[in-house]
């Protein structure tokens, strides 16, 4: 099976890589612990992924945009559950530099990633609407006469 583009992407490996170590860690824990925080921080985690693949599906800079943005708040949401996770001792130390490790490479890049379609947005503009209603504006038959002369 063929790659998408989103596959291809550093941040989406990247974000990949994080779910998958959250899910690692998370399935060894005793069940209230997973049924409260390791519940969120999965879905958290794999939210972040699963928002720059919709994003790129959508067809527009802009939709693709902002689902890069709610993957960069769901970053952020990942961080808040694995400090929750760290207090409450369900990570060890270890583990935790671990994590960050992949969210201190995925950050920066995610926002690269949210600039470059903003600086694409802004080089691929269509054409205002002004000049689009110029375009498609009706003839009267004088101009229409004048045109052929």
């Amino acid at each position: 099976m063929e790659r998408t583009n989103f596959e291809k992407l550093d941040v989406y490996k990247l974000s990949e890589a994080l779910a998958d170590d959250i899910w690692n860690v998370v399935a060894k824990w005793e069940y209230f612990a997973k049924d409260t925080v390791g519940k969120q921080i999965v879905r958290a985690a794999d939210s972040v992924g699963a928002n720059i693949a919709e994003g790129s599906g959508r067809g527009s800079h802009q939709d693709n945009r902002r689902f890069v943005r709610m993957a960069r708040g769901s970053l952020y949401e990942t961080i808040h559950w694995l400090r929750r996770a760290y207090i409450r001792e369900l990570l060890s130390k270890q583990q935790t530099q671990n994590i960050r490790a992949i969210i201190s490479e995925l950050s920066p890049k995610l926002n690269a990633y949210v600039r470059s379609i903003q600086e694409r947005m802004t080089t691929n503009k269509a054409p205002s609407t002004k000049y689009k209603a110029q375009k498609h504006k009706l003839l009267t038959k004088n101009e229409r006469s004048n045109q052929t002369h």
